[in-house]
């Protein structure tokens, strides 16, 4: 089992790896094994400490594809990518597709429906395995910020190994909520007087579109400040798409952070 130590005063990148023909910012890209494996190698090179693999498109609108198919485009990349030298992250929601992930070389599960599959539970218990659970409900309280909160509580009260949570930018959220809970990341960072361990995607999204202008791919260096931004509410990893970039963003950000005088 890999146990992240997220006490530390470094920052971890997670470079996302979409071996998908439709995702929003890369889809097809890199959905070749030669071009996959090719882009991993440059993401642990520009200062990636996990990759997060995805094998089936979660944009709004993306076409659902099954369990069978998106295992048949994993187990051609794993195989190579698993000897690489950072901890691998799978992107599913599929307790099938999670479970052969990590009897092949995957170390995490990245679940953006939050572990709400009691079956997803069982294969993180059965390999001991770090979770991303991710929110992604609409809010139904009108106070979205204390709606993720309880969200956070009711998965730690179902499953009792290492998980991140990710309060789940852009999904089931309105522009406006998107903002407020970056505004707000601190106090996501307690809950119930414990710190616990938070990862943000904000990598090229829509709201920064609509807060900025800026078109798809024009949004990089936005990413970038709001990593920075994340970073100084106490966010331990963040998942992007330009690596090099936002890494060296990042350890800047980290160096501030720390206690010169000590």
């Amino acid at each position: 089992m890999i146990n992240f130590n997220l006490r530390g005063n470094k920052t971890l990148i997670m470079g996302i790896l979409n071996v998908t023909p439709d995702s929003f910012s890369d889809g097809g890209k890199y959905f070749s094994v030669e071009s996959a494996i090719n882009h991993a190698k440059k993401l642990i090179a520009d200062g990636a400490d996990i990759l997060d693999i995805g094998a089936e498109s979660t944009r709004p609108a993306s076409k659902t594809i099954s369990a069978a198919e998106e295992i048949s485009r994993l187990e051609k990349i794993l195989p190579a990518i698993k000897n690489l030298g950072v901890p691998i992250s799978v992107d599913t929601y599929k307790p099938e597709v999670a479970e052969f992930s990590l009897n092949h070389g995957a170390d995490i599960i990245n679940d953006v429906h939050g572990l709400e599959d009691s079956r997803m539970v069982a294969v993180a218990e059965k390999f001991n395995a770090p979770v991303i659970a991710m929110h992604s409900e609409k809010c139904s309280d009108g106070e979205i910020i204390a709606d993720i909160k309880n969200f956070f509580r009711r998965t730690s009260a179902k499953f009792n190994g290492q998980i991140i949570f990710d309060p789940g930018i852009g999904f089931g959220k309105t522009q406006k909520e998107n903002l407020e809970i970056m505004r707000r990341l601190d106090e996501l960072k307690i809950l119930d007087g414990q710190k616990i361990s938070l990862l943000i995607g904000v990598s090229r999204k829509s709201f920064i579109g609509w807060a900025t202008g800026f078109p798809l791919e024009e949004r990089d260096e936005a990413t970038g400040a709001a990593c920075i931004w994340a970073i100084s509410k106490g966010v331990d990893i963040v998942r992007v798409h330009n690596v090099k970039m936002i890494s060296r963003m990042c350890l800047m950000a980290d160096k501030l952070k720390e206690d010169i005088f000590s």
